[in-house]
């Protein structure tokens, strides 16, 4: 059984609603932030952190791309061949380098780093998501899913931002990647995935 390591309400969201998604046991263990229990796990004490036997992944992208691969028969995966590979790294690497940044940077600056050294970063926060929305309805294009027809890992990645966002206000403005959110955050596997430890309690 795999082990889900992380906090309620953090990025461990993603990786419950991945093994949601593939129907695959799970225990979810609460651990806090940068406690003596995620360093045991963790060199930077960061969560989440899955555990599969003896291997130890971080980062909730590596994490879902690891799981999609080791059940590729469920086809949460990459398209076939190298191009494929390239297809959902290119994907991943803008969730998490683009997408994500505005929000992770303006949540740092509210709770996260020390009072002395927290600026407000909340107009340039909006303008740099709003770029980066502007560029997920240009790659999403026509297409239901981020790699064609099909859920993968990727949606889940950017999916959960997508709540994240609203979460914390962000407009979204664009029609598209609303429908989008809402499509995909609708699926039964993330809700149980929220009730599991991804939610807050």
């Amino acid at each position: 059984m795999y082990k889900a390591v992380g906090s309620r309400g953090s990025r461990v969201s993603r990786v419950l609603w991945m093994l949601e998604e593939l129907g695959q046991p799970y225990e979810f263990v609460e651990v806090k932030l940068r406690s003596p229990e995620a360093y045991a796990l963790n060199p930077s004490g960061k969560v989440p952190i899955l555990i599969d036997g003896d291997l130890k992944i971080t980062d909730s992208a590596a994490i879902c791309v690891y799981l999609a691969d080791k059940h590729a028969d469920k086809g949460m995966g990459a398209n076939p061949g190298v191009a494929g590979r390239a297809e959902m790294d290119s994907w991943m690497h803008f969730a998490q380098s683009e997408l994500e940044a505005p929000l992770w940077n303006k949540l740092r600056h509210r709770f996260l780093l020390p009072k002395d050294v927290r600026v407000d970063v909340g107009p340039a926060a909006a303008y740099d998501f709003a770029s980066e929305i502007k560029a997920l309805d240009r790659r999403l294009g026509d297409k239901p899913y981020a790699l064609g027809d099909r859920f993968s890992a990727v949606d889940v990645l950017l999916g959960d931002m997508g709540a994240w966002a609203r979460a914390g206000r962000f407009p979204i403005n664009s029609e598209r990647v609303n429908a989008y959110f809402d499509r995909i955050l609708q699926r039964p596997a993330r809700a149980r995935a929220q009730a599991n430890g991804g939610a807050m309690k």
